[in-house]
């Protein structure tokens, strides 16, 4: 008796967009406190500057650095 054999089909996995960077924000307010966040939704390192600015306000510094 003869085995049967089948033909493999290669699936090929969902095209995935690419991913977006996600940026690493920390900040110093003007009374000498600071934290750090994490910046998801920016096109790039100057629109993750202006989105923390924005949601901030008045802050003493901000650096901004591409998230690995």
């Amino acid at each position: 008796m003869q085995g049967q054999s089948r033909t493999s089909t290669k699936r090929h996995a969902p095209a995935r967009a690419a991913a977006r960077p996600e940026y690493t924000a920390a900040v110093r307010y003007l009374d000498g406190r600071r934290e750090i966040f994490r910046v998801r939704n920016a096109d790039d390192i100057a629109d993750a500057r202006e989105l923390v600015l924005s949601e901030l306000g008045d802050v003493r510094s901000v650096v901004i650095a591409l998230r690995h």
